[in-house]
C-alpha cells in the first residue's frame, strides 16, 4: 500500500492526504495547477516535502516532524515507475535500449538486460518495434515503450502523470486496455493524473480531487458524482445542477424560488444553515403538463450533440436555472422547444446537501465520517 500525508509550502504548496492499495488505480483531478503533478514528483522524490509522510509496502520513503527530516530516501532507491505525458524517451537509443536503461542498476549484465527488456515490449505487443528509434515510433508506440521502461524495474508503485492526453481517441482507448490488462498481473498502487474526468471514472477505482495543493476529498467515482463533499467539489467534478438553500429540520429552500423540499434530516446540519446541495440527473424528471409536486418552467436553451440534446429551464418566477440531457425521442415526446414551458419535479429522496466552505477552510481536510462529511 502507498499512503501520503504530506505538507509543503514551496515551491508548490501542498496539503495531501491518501492511500493507494495494491492492484488500486486511484485518479487525482483537478485544475491546472491544482499540485496533482507536484503530489507525483514528492512521492518519486523528485520534489521534497517539508513534513509529512510517504510509506510504501511498510517502508518509509520519506519521514519528517516539525521541519526535521527523519528519512528521505534519494529517487534512486525508491521504486516508482514514473510515466510522463512527453514520453521522454532517450532520442539516441531504440526501443529495446530505452526500456533496458533503468535495469543497469540490478543486471549489470547487457545481454541479461536485454532480454529483460525483450520481454516486456512481447508483454506490451510491440516486440516488433525493439530495434526502432523513437522518432520512427508513433505517440502511441512510444506511450507503450515508455511504459514497458516504467513497469521494467518492477516497480513497488506506478505513477502516470496524464499519459493519455497527448494521443488520439483510437489509440488512448486501446492503451487503457492495456493498462487495465496489465493492472491485474502488477498488484502495485497506480496513481494516475488526469484531467478528464470520464477517464478517470473510467479507470480509477477511487478519485481525490485536488484544489490549491488541498486534497478536497477521496471517494469512488459514483460516491463523488452522487455525494460531493462541499459545493468546490461538486464544482470540480462538472456536476451541473449546484443549487442554495436554508436547511431547516428536514425543509430545504431553493434560493430564488419560494419552493421547499422535505429531505431527511441526518441532524449533521444546524437548523437554518445555508448549504449547498446538488441532485443527479436520475432525480429530475420533466414533465409536459403540471403534476403535484412539478415547477413551473421554460426552456431557455436547447442544444442538440448526436442523439443526446441539453436542456437548460429556467423556474418560473425566479432566477433559477436547471440543466437536463435527454435522448432526442424524449425531446420530441415532451414537444420541448426553445421557449416552450416544461414541468420540472425534483425527487427529494436523491438531493444531496453540503455545507459552503471556502477554499481555504482547513476542516474540510478531516478524515472521514467528521463534520466536513455529510
Amino acid at each position: 500500500m502507498l499512503k501520503l500525508q504530506i505538507s509543503q509550502t514551496a515551491p508548490m504548496p501542498l496539503q495531501i492526504q491518501l492511500e493507494c492499495l495494491p492492484g488500486e488505480l486511484h485518479a487525482l483531478v483537478g485544475p491546472s495547477g491544482s499540485g496533482k503533478t507536484s503530489t507525483l514528483r514528492v512521492i518519486a522524490g523528485l520534489m521534497q516535502a517539508d513534513e509529512g509522510l510517504i510509506q510504501c509496502a511498510d517502508i518509509d520513503w520519506f519521514s519528517a516532524d516539525h521541519a526535521k527530516v527523519n528519512v528521505n530516501l534519494p529517487t534512486a532507491d525508491r521504486s516508482c515507475g514514473f510515466l510522463f505525458q512527453q514520453y521522454a524517451l532517450f532520442p539516441h537509443l531504440n526501443a529495446l535500449e530505452n526500456i533496458a536503461i533503468p535495469l543497469r542498476k540490478h543486471h549489470p549484465d547487457s545481454i541479461e538486460r536485454l532480454q529483460l527488456a525483450q520481454k516486456w515490449l512481447d508483454k506490451l505487443g510491440i516486440s516488433e518495434l525493439s530495434q526502432r528509434m523513437p522518432q520512427e515510433l508513433s505517440g502511441g508506440q512510444q506511450q507503450r515503450v515508455a511504459l514497458a521502461r516504467a513497469l521494467a524495474r518492477q516497480p513497488k508503485v506506478l505513477l502516470l502523470d496524464e499519459p493519455f492526453s497527448a494521443i488520439d481517441i483510437p489509440t488512448r482507448q486501446d492503451l487503457y486496455k492495456t493498462l487495465a490488462s496489465i493492472r491485474k498481473e502488477l498488484n502495485i498502487p497506480i496513481l494516475l493524473v488526469t484531467h478528464d474526468l470520464k477517464e478517470a471514472s473510467l479507470l480509477a477505482d477511487r478519485i481525490t480531487v485536488i484544489d490549491q495543493g488541498i486534497s478536497l476529498q477521496t471517494a469512488s467515482p459514483r460516491m463523488l458524482f452522487q455525494k460531493p463533499r462541499n459545493s468546490r467539489v461538486a464544482q470540480l467534478v462538472g456536476i451541473n445542477n449546484i443549487f442554495r438553500g436554508v436547511f431547516s429540520a428536514g425543509a430545504l429552500s431553493l434560493d430564488g424560488s419560494p419552493h421547499v423540499f422535505q429531505v431527511v434530516d441526518k441532524g449533521k446540519i444546524p437548523a437554518g444553515q445555508k448549504v449547498a446541495w446538488v441532485i443527479p440527473q436520475s432525480g429530475i424528471s420533466v414533465h409536459s403538463q403540471t403534476m403535484p409536486k412539478t415547477l413551473a418552467a421554460t426552456v431557455i436553451q436547447l442544444s442538440s450533440i448526436g442523439q443526446i440534446a441539453s436542456i437548460q429551464f429556467l423556474i418560473k418566477g425566479s432566477d433559477v436555472v436547471v440543466n437536463w440531457e435527454a435522448s432526442s425521442a424524449e425531446i420530441k415526446r415532451l414537444a420541448i422547444q426553445l421557449g416552450s414551458e416544461a414541468h420540472i419535479e425534483f425527487d427529494a429522496q436523491q438531493i444531496h446537501i453540503m455545507p459552503l466552505r471556502p477554499i481555504n477552510d482547513p476542516r474540510r481536510l478531516q478524515e472521514s465520517g467528521s463534520a466536513i462529511g455529510l
